[in-house]
């Protein structure tokens, strides 16, 4: 099987990927997807290319990467710019520990809740829902 080959067709494309149509064509809307040519009166075909480009688009929003860094990286995708999807990355794993530090932080509040919860059980007043309501 060769890359020229397009032997998907989009619903073929989706079930391999494991996505829906219409992701697909989301992403193909955001520019993040190539749509092909319809042959005259024909469907759509799409390649291997394509299935690779959209398992990297599926993996990379796994990483918690939103659309606007998945644009860039695969823009980036020559195998001449690694220091630039190094940045990307960079910066959104600095994005990712400041949200594990709030949600430690959550945690620990949820935690301290729920203990105070715990200690005033068959009181009239709910620790949890009095910290939450103020």
């Amino acid at each position: 099987m060769t890359d020229d080959l397009r032997n998907y067709t989009i619903g073929t494309l989706a079930r391999t990927a494991g996505v829906n149509i219409e992701t697909i064509r989301f992403y193909q809307r955001k520019k993040l997807m190539r749509i092909p040519e319809r042959p005259h009166g024909g469907i759509r075909h799409y390649g291997q290319q394509d299935l690779k480009r959209l398992k990297f688009v599926k993996s990379a929003q796994r990483l918690g990467f939103n659309l606007e860094e998945v644009a860039q990286l695969l823009h980036l995708d020559d195998g001449a710019h690694c220091k630039q999807a190094a940045a990307v990355a960079e910066s959104h794993l600095s994005d990712v520990r400041k949200r594990l530090e709030q949600l430690k932080a959550m945690e620990a509040a949820l935690a301290e809740l729920l203990e105070e919860c715990q200690k005033h059980s068959g009181e009239v007043a709910c620790p949890l829902i009095s910290a939450l309501q103020s």
